[in-house]
């Protein structure tokens, strides 16, 4: 019985988004921004050399033709990832939908364009009205919030972590994204009070077209550093429409999403969920296309790449990421079944080069294994649901065409 497994390798883009130029960080606009190719630059001119060395090296990627398609998608090869000959498993897709943030990528990865704009909250001192502000207070019984501001999630919590263990205010803040993110100390403040805090939120910011509440737990203290956790959770707002892993679940596939995936889609189409560090993830990927069912359907994200290294704009660490997976996701390959689709994309860019520290509007690869594309082009987004769909003997219920 078929498998197909769709992996999204979060923000690592390969640039040349049409419309890049009207999407910004701060006043500096995002074409020219390249993920893995200014990364393997970076690499080549030697300044990329933090607990690494040397150029990106990146062999199983570059053998599924990640050269292939950062070419395609740029028109320029990227240094140590040079195109393969008669490489017929890659292509490049690129976005549709006005943003360029986690859940516009994955609607349309998942086959669902968006036929509305998100809610950005303006980049000022208080980013948030007071009507906003009172609520949140009424709904966690709160004296106040702290920060109500654009902000690094990490600076954040060295600015304010210890004002918000002393005070018990919980750390409000948004980016460039349509979010509203709430940063709790698990001890003292509490994690399931900072879940309820956001669960009840998240109605009112969904009515706005805030895409997600998300809520940020971390522990620590001033004197050791603050550490945010593996208990993050993300109250996104429901698809509007049917999305792939519903059109799998209702023709009786089995289902499983894996990382935040399943927060990404209000788990709608999927019967299971496995959350985790991505070192933690790729392990129960590795056992789940080992011993997992037939007939099923892995939807998976490995965000680490963007949270700990795009947008902290850590280059040696996101090349560092990107060495680890390509050695890890080797062993996965070498547990395939010879009738599992296996595809390897991703939902926007995080240029760790470039100006700000937010997201950058790209093209992303996809290299598959266990079918060869009709042609190797640019194509959309929501394609790659149709080509997941078609594999899988399912309808094409989305505005994709697969690519099989």
């Amino acid at each position: 019985m078929p498998r197909a497994i769709l992996i999204v390798m979060d923000s690592v883009g390969i640039g040349g988004a049409i419309d890049s130029h009207k999407y910004f960080n701060g006043s500096t606009s995002d074409k020219g921004a390249n993920t893995l190719l200014n990364i393997a630059k970076a690499c080549q001119a030697g300044i990329a050399n933090e607990s690494r060395i040397g150029p990106l090296n990146l062999p199983t990627l570059q053998s599924l033709g990640l050269g292939n398609s950062i070419i395609l998608s740029s028109g320029e090869s990227a240094p140590n990832i040079p195109s393969v000959e008669e490489c017929d498993a890659f292509g490049v897709a690129g976005p549709v939908s006005v943003g360029k943030d986690t859940i516009t990528g994955h609607w349309e990865l998942a086959g669902l364009t968006l036929d509305r704009e998100w809610h950005y909250f303006p980049d000022i001192d208080d980013a948030f009205d007071i009507e906003l502000v009172n609520l949140i207070c009424k709904l966690g019984k709160l004296d106040g919030i702290l920060g109500n501001c654009h902000a690094s999630g990490t600076k954040i919590l060295a600015e304010l972590g210890e004002e918000h263990c002393q005070s018990g205010k919980p750390i409000c803040y948004t980016s460039a994204d349509s979010v509203f993110q709430i940063a709790a100390h698990e001890n003292h403040f509490g994690l399931s009070r900072l879940y309820e805090l956001c669960q009840l939120l998240a109605p009112y910011l969904h009515g706005m077209n805030v895409g997600r509440v998300i809520a940020r737990p971390f522990t620590g203290n001033k004197k050791s550093g603050w550490v945010r956790t593996v208990n993050r959770r993300d109250f996104a707002m429901a698809p509007p429409k049917k999305v792939l892993s519903e059109w799998m679940q209702e023709s009786g596939v089995e289902t499983l999403a894996l990382g935040k995936v399943g927060d990404i889609f209000s788990m709608r189409g999927f019967n299971r969920l496995i959350k985790g560090n991505d070192a933690t993830l790729m392990q129960e990927l590795a056992s789940e296309i080992e011993t997992g069912y037939d007939n099923s359907f892995i939807f998976g994200n490995f965000v680490e790449f963007d949270t700990l290294y795009g947008h902290r704009r850590d280059i040696s660490g996101y090349a560092r990421a990107l060495e680890w997976f390509d050695t890890e996701i080797s062993k996965i390959i070498g547990k395939l079944r010879k009738d599992d689709l296996f595809i390897l994309t991703a939902d926007h860019g995080n240029d760790p080069t470039w100006s700000g520290s937010e997201h950058t509007r790209e093209n992303v690869p996809i290299l598959i294994i266990g079918a060869s594309p009709k042609t190797n082009k640019k194509v959309n987004f929501v394609d790659v649901a149709a080509t997941v769909a078609h594999f899988m003997g399912l309808p094409m219920l989305g505005p994709g065409k697969s690519i099989l």
